[in-house]
């Protein structure tokens, strides 16, 4: 397999976060089957960054718990680099208790689902589209022993 290098930031205190090395797990859990190298950014964020990043990139003025940034590059120009995942710890907290999932599921599934957001998948303007994407995460999660994070509870 191709070299992935996955670069983990925390902006925020990391107790109760998970550690770099599941969430490179997680991120190369997601990018199995891929043939290229592949080069990305995780950035644990609070809720007054996440806040700033939705609203300004995308026109949504509340924090969300994932966003993710795919890399633009020019015409002609190759990089491994993918793009970003920016996670808004605080607002993962809430929807984990919420949803009563191990907060460690929950930061393992909105990483994955990041990383699917940066290759190209959307769950935004089709069901059909979103049943991919959510079959793909089923199968993924799975893979890593955790349950289908769209499972009735």
């Amino acid at each position: 397999m191709p070299a992935t290098t996955v670069h983990v930031s925390y902006a925020l205190p990391r107790k109760g976060l998970p550690a770099a090395a599941s969430v490179r797990r997680w991120v190369e859990a997601a990018l199995a089957g891929q043939r290229r190298a592949i080069e990305l950014a995780v950035r644990y964020v609070d809720s007054d960054e996440g806040r700033a990043l939705n609203r300004d990139y995308r026109g949504k003025d509340y924090a969300t718990n994932v966003l993710s940034f795919p890399v633009e590059l020019p015409p002609g120009v190759r990089s491994p680099l993918l793009g970003d995942l920016v996670i808004c710890a605080p607002v993962v907290a809430l929807e984990a208790l919420g949803q009563d999932k191990p907060l460690a599921h929950h930061h393992a599934h909105l990483v994955v689902h990041g990383v699917l957001h940066l290759l190209g998948m959307d769950h935004e303007h089709s069901e059909a589209d979103a049943e991919a994407m959510e079959a793909r995460e089923r199968t993924i999660l799975g893979r890593l022993g955790i349950p289908d994070p769209y499972a009735e509870r």
